[in-house]
């Protein structure tokens, strides 16, 4: 605890000599960075010590001490009495014996994301990376290596950005159930071991929206204040991610506290950072908001992102994950990005540290996909419209699964650099699609239009700009995900 607080002396001191102050009048006028703006697409990765189960998803901890749970019984079932093997027991088969960074980088590369966000620490309470502030870190246990720091070194070798996110203010209740019955949590848990605080789960919230203010030891904000600014230092990721339940009430001083710092920090080593939310965690114009497994119904005035997984299931490594189609994928790519996004794509590696097949194969077609559309992703902004077509897309976190399937009257639009991109989510089977926002007599777009070409077509391409829509006639293999359609305006 002495440590601890002596790092929070350290972080009074960085916000009193900065510019910026832990208020979110000082905060308001933050700047996105443009290497995020330009990106657009990263990857998620969460892995931990709940991936040696492999069984229902990432809140195995939580949910093996649910008694009644279908996880708790199959944790009966194949570890045997709570009281005897905890969750605190997998950390010790969580080895990550084939664990290697460079190949991980490599695979990110291909994909052709911009960005890459470890889980540096769950729900669970364990950290993936070293710290000078727990025992209860890879460092020090399992695996016994810094994953963050040996991820960011490689990705640093290839100019990918080190983002990093900390689920860790969730671990105030997360083990809670535990306490309810013969298990391996001490009645009363010490500050400092992996199972601590484990308070009760406060219920004052409608669905993932909290309403109402639950009290939260100060003693632990504390912690999570020093363990999050410990983890910028260390590291210097140019992305902070913080899951849903920083939003409540008692924790908004220790985030107007941490953007402070980390912004200041940033300052100081001359970097662009942000931060990713969710909700309403901070005010509009300090950070980026983040929507779960969701989108935007049309272009935002402001940039946000969309995190989501390869699994509809799971977001860490399971057994029979439910996977995606990487078409699917590429279709929400192409929406967030018209509607002033970015999209944030996890993949769940097994417990020995190999990225699953599928979790590749999905990747790879991102990827080659990309090598040829790219163009119309990176560095684009919105269009004066983001869609067109019958389709709509669902607003709101977790909608991710409940929307129709695109049809051929289907687009999306970006811009860069005096062209159109022009996205076809469902290429129609007789080649030729009918573009209603660029006919002749549209007014939404007058100007001329100079050249036209699908990217990755096979032959010629015909255009004919009639009263009623651009009709754009091409041949293409059979695609993996949306056609893209480059118009040069004049």
């Amino acid at each position: 605890m002495e440590k601890m607080k002596a790092y929070l002396k350290i972080i009074d001191q960085v916000i009193a000599k900065g510019p910026l102050k832990d208020n979110w009048e000082s905060l308001k006028d933050h700047k996105v960075p443009d290497w995020y703006r330009q990106g657009k697409f990263g990857i998620f990765i969460h892995w931990g010590a709940y991936s040696v189960p492999a069984f229902d998803n990432e809140w195995y901890p939580r949910n093996m001490y649910q008694k009644e749970s279908a996880v708790y019984e199959h944790h009966l079932k194949t570890y045997g009495p709570h009281k005897a093997f905890g969750y605190k027991d997998f950390i010790p088969q969580f080895e990550a014996r084939k664990f290697d960074a460079a190949e991980w980088a490599d695979l990110f590369q291909k994909s052709g994301a911009r960005f890459v966000m470890p889980v540096a620490e769950h729900h669970d309470g364990f950290q993936m990376y070293h710290s000078e502030l727990s025992d209860w870190c890879a460092s020090k246990m399992g695996p016994k290596k810094d994953i963050v720091g040996l991820l960011g070194a490689e990705l640093a070798k290839r100019n990918l950005v080190l983002a990093a996110s900390s689920h860790r203010v969730e671990h105030y209740w997360f083990l809670d159930g535990g306490k309810e019955f013969d298990s391996d949590l001490p009645a009363e848990v010490p500050y400092g071991h992996l199972y601590w605080p484990s308070n009760k789960r406060p219920q004052q919230y409608q669905e993932s929206i909290f309403v109402e203010a639950p009290g939260i030891d100060p003693l632990f904000m504390e912690d999570w204040l020093a363990r999050t600014c410990e983890l910028v230092d260390r590291y210097r990721p140019k992305l902070v991610f913080f899951d849903w339940w920083i939003q409540v009430e008692p924790m908004k001083p220790y985030l107007k506290k941490f953007a402070a710092y980390y912004y200041n920090r940033a300052l100081e080593w001359g970097e662009e950072v942000t931060i990713n939310y969710k909700y309403d965690a901070f005010q509009y114009g300090t950070a980026v908001q983040d929507i779960e497994r969701g989108q935007m119904a049309n272009a935002a005035p402001f940039f946000w992102q969309n995190d989501t997984s390869v699994a509809k299931n799971s977001w860490c490594y399971t057994e029979g994950n439910d996977y995606k189609k990487p078409a699917e994928i590429l279709a929400d790519l192409v929406d967030v990005v018209s509607k002033n996004g970015a999209l944030l794509l996890n993949i769940g590696p097994k417990a020995d540290g190999t990225i699953p097949q599928a979790d590749r194969d999905i990747l790879l077609a991102v990827g080659k996909w990309l090598a040829v559309n790219g163009e119309g992703i990176y560095g684009t902004s919105p269009w004066k419209r983001s869609s067109e077509g019958p389709t709509q897309t669902l607003e709101g976190a977790f909608t991710d699964t409940l929307r129709q399937p695109f049809t051929s009257e289907d687009f999306r639009f970006t811009y860069k650099d005096g062209f159109l991109y022009v996205f076809a989510l469902q290429w129609p089977d007789d080649g030729v699609v009918r573009i209603k926002t660029l006919a002749r007599d549209s007014r939404l777009c007058t100007a001329v239009l100079k050249s036209v070409q699908v990217l990755g077509a096979k032959g010629p391409v015909r255009t004919v700009r009639g009263s009623g829509y651009l009709s754009v006639t091409a041949e293409v293999d059979q695609p993996v995900g949306p056609v893209c359609i480059k118009i040069g305006l004049e």
